[in-house]
């Protein structure tokens, strides 16, 4: 997918992206690739299809959900800024923190950050459940978003203390999730879970390989 067809594509599924923002996720996305021969932070058979199987996937959040101005995000496990860069170029008014326990991922995710040009976006090597440590990320985020790191009900548990009491966690995720959201229930009664097939007009990857985008939330 190159990029007119990717902006098309974005267009026809209502993300509405100006051509500076377009060119933003360009350079990120070849900057990416590049990072990507140095350190692993995606599938090296998916270096060719970054717009499409990691652009793309990022912004299905932005299709299915519409942020709060100012709304501050989590992006937990982001590797080399996925989905909370993509996210952050579509939705330049939220206030982002990219996490990863593992420092040279964080390192390469701050620097592609800062290439963004974009304010209120911050890059932090950690451990999620240490998070809640630091007192100005307690009970602090409106939405937390991942993407393949981890099942449901450890997600709820490592963010506890940083999530606000409206807060929505949204996961990218694949496959039959029924016994994960299943088993994510039993141990939080109170869990309402939107389990949404991600289907994009005009790009029949997601579908037929079972993309799923969750939406939790506790209360």
């Amino acid at each position: 997918m190159d990029s007119v067809k990717f902006w098309t594509t974005c267009s026809t599924n209502n993300i509405v992206l100006d051509l500076e923002q377009l060119r933003t996720l360009e350079r990120y996305q070849n900057e990416l690739k590049y990072w990507n021969a140095k350190v692993n932070l995606i599938s090296r058979k998916d270096e060719d299809n970054i717009f499409e199987r990691h652009i793309l996937h990022s912004l299905s959040i932005v299709k299915y959900v519409d942020f709060a101005p100012k709304s501050r995000v989590l992006d937990i496990g982001t590797g080399g800024g996925l989905p909370g860069i993509p996210v952050k170029i579509a939705s330049p008014e939220i206030d982002l923190l990219l996490v990863d326990s593992i420092n040279k991922k964080i390192k390469i995710a701050s620097m592609l950050a800062s290439h963004t040009g974009l304010r209120k976006i911050k890059a932090l090597c950690t451990r999620v459940e240490d998070l809640s440590n630091i007192p100005e990320y307690r009970n602090n985020f409106h939405y937390i978003i991942s993407r393949a790191v981890a099942k449901i009900e450890f997600l709820i548990e490592w963010t506890n203390g940083l999530r606000r009491k409206d807060c929505k966690i949204i996961l990218l995720k694949g496959g039959d999730l029924t016994e994960e959201i299943k088993s994510a229930r039993i141990k939080y009664p109170n869990l309402h879970v939107e389990e949404i097939q991600i289907d994009f007009l005009g790009v029949p990857f997601f579908k037929n390989e079972g993309k799923k985008l969750l939406i939790c939330k506790l209360g």
